[in-house]
């Protein structure tokens, strides 16, 4: 991925790769301020200390000395905590800010807090978030977190913006592609981008990596972006307010 130019590796403890990671950014020599590398606490971690603590050992996995961005993976949510949830996410945003404050994170963000999870950490934090990382995809655009975000100035990311894979094959979008030349794969991230978030791609082919970065040839058309954002509503990953992990 390097190699082909992508500069953003997004990671995660949840993940277990963080070693691997660090080793072939190491490996790639590419210069490490050349680079921006994303982690995450994950959720049993959160809390003000237990977070300092997942990101002292994030970083030594990693074996780097600061990371640019730093998430909270999942809010914690009343399923779970009941009426304990919002300040455990306030509790951990605090974390967040003193990693910020002591400069071995360069910024911090949410991931997968939708409108109604911000509004606490909002309400309280001394930084707002830079980012939040949230399932985007056509058939779930999220509009009220988008909005809110937006409001605030805080990017949006968008993780599995191709729906897991299972768009791939939709009609409407493979018609669009056919128009451009393009694969479904890269009208798909393209229609994410010109709706002014940043989509995450991952891929394991080599091709598959180039070509998810060939977005910058094509511009889709109003009508084209209206067709791809109707499509119906669906749904690959776990919604926050149904997590019990």
């Amino acid at each position: 991925a390097i190699a082909a130019g992508y500069i953003h590796i997004d990671t995660a403890a949840l993940y277990g790769n963080e070693c691997s990671v660090g080793e072939g950014v190491r490996q790639s020599g590419k210069p490490r301020e050349e680079l921006f590398i994303t982690s995450k606490v994950w959720n049993t971690e959160r809390g003000y200390d237990k977070t300092l603590r997942a990101f002292e050992k994030s970083l030594r996995d990693l074996g780097m000395d600061y990371l640019d961005l730093y998430l909270i993976h999942w809010p914690a949510n009343k399923l779970q905590f009941g009426d304990k949830a919002d300040a455990i996410n306030v509790d951990t945003w605090r974390a967040m800010e003193r990693l910020l404050d002591e400069k071995v994170v360069r910024s911090i963000g949410l991931s997968n807090f939708y409108a109604s999870y911000m509004e606490p950490v909002l309400a309280s934090a001394n930084v707002a978030p830079h980012v939040n990382q949230i399932e985007f995809h056509p058939g779930l655009l999220q509009q009220e977190t988008v909005d809110a975000c937006r409001r605030q100035g805080i990017l949006v990311e968008a993780w599995s913006p191709l729906g897991r894979g299972k768009l791939l094959d939709n009609p409407v979008i493979a018609e669009i592609a056919g128009r451009h030349g393009k694969s479904t794969a890269q009208v798909i991230l393209r229609w994410v981008m010109q709706m002014d978030v940043l989509p995450l791609v991952k891929s394991i082919h080599a091709e598959r990596i180039r070509e998810n970065f060939d977005l910058f040839s094509f511009t889709l058309e109003d009508d084209e972006m209206s067709l791809i954002s109707g499509l119906p509503e669906a749904r690959f990953g776990s919604h926050p307010d149904t997590v019990e992990f």
